[in-house]
């Protein structure tokens, strides 16, 4: 797995991402949260991930928009780490719970949190 985010891992399925919030697990390491489901795509890619910032905590889109960035910069980063080994597809939804803007070196910090309590809580079922 590269160090890319390109259109096939991006989650855009939208029937998709109402089955991932109705019946997938969850972890979080504070602000941040990842929703996940075991799944299946045409594409031989082994995560789709989407990323989430609620409208109620930042009001400006530019805000908002900020915060994506630095979480898909961060999951960009880190995704090589954790999922090279993964033996099934996942969806995924990165969450930003949090009420303050963070710093890049936060999130990213969190990122890795969030990701080794993914990969304990799949090895454990």
């Amino acid at each position: 797995m590269r160090f890319t985010y390109n259109k096939k891992e991006k989650l855009k399925s939208k029937k998709l991402i109402e089955q991932l919030f109705a019946e997938g697990k969850s972890v979080s390491a504070y602000p941040l949260r990842l929703v996940f489901l075991p799944t299946t795509f045409e594409d031989a890619v082994p995560a789709k991930t989407g990323v989430s910032v609620s409208k109620r905590n930042f009001k400006k889109a530019v805000d908002r928009n900020r915060i994506k960035r630095l979480m898909r910069e961060s999951y960009r980063l880190n995704k090589a780490i954790y999922f090279n080994n993964l033996t099934q597809q996942y969806a995924f939804m990165i969450l930003y719970i949090g009420k303050d803007k963070p710093k890049f070196i936060e999130v990213v910090t969190r990122m890795k949190l969030l990701f080794d309590k993914f990969q304990s809580k799949i090895s454990e079922t």
